[in-house]
């Protein structure tokens, strides 16, 4: 009899740790999707999207000026890493690694690039009340948010 109930027990702690892990993933899933975002006089969407290792990855797929006066496409020339400055700015990753902290109820872990200024920034993400992604991103305590509205 003990060895059924402890079975019970096992069994029970398993599917509700399951249960609860799926919980977890569906809260931090609800990240996903394609943000509207203004920076300065700059507006663009942002596609967030979930990696193999549940992880996110937040990417520019659209400017709303994305040529110079010339008609070239605006590269991205301020990035640190010279390897990149000649990524369309409507390419660029502007973060991958988020995670999300259920207890929190946000998302955090990594750095968020400013393609503006070519800096990286640590990243912290949370819904509002009234559902707009606050991405707040610092650098030595100082620090900036900035609003995204989900439109996908």
């Amino acid at each position: 009899m003990k060895k059924a109930l402890a079975f019970i027990v096992m069994l029970t702690l398993f599917v509700g740790s399951a249960l609860a892990q799926n919980t977890l993933n569906a809260n931090g899933d609800n990240i996903i999707g394609t943000y509207l975002g203004k920076q300065g006089d700059d507006q663009f969407k942002v596609s967030i999207t979930k990696q193999k290792d549940g992880t996110y990855t937040g990417q520019v797929i659209w400017l709303e000026k994305d040529k110079d006066a010339n008609g070239n496409k605006l590269l991205d020339t301020k990035n640190h890493d010279k390897s990149l400055r000649n990524t369309p700015c409507d390419q660029i990753v502007l973060f991958s690694g988020l995670k999300y902290y259920a207890k929190d109820q946000r998302w955090g872990g990594t750095k968020i690039y400013d393609p503006q200024r070519g800096i990286r920034a640590n990243l912290q993400i949370e819904f509002t009340d009234d559902g707009i992604l606050k991405l707040r991103g610092s650098v030595l305590g100082i620090g900036e948010s900035v609003y995204w509205k989900k439109i996908k």
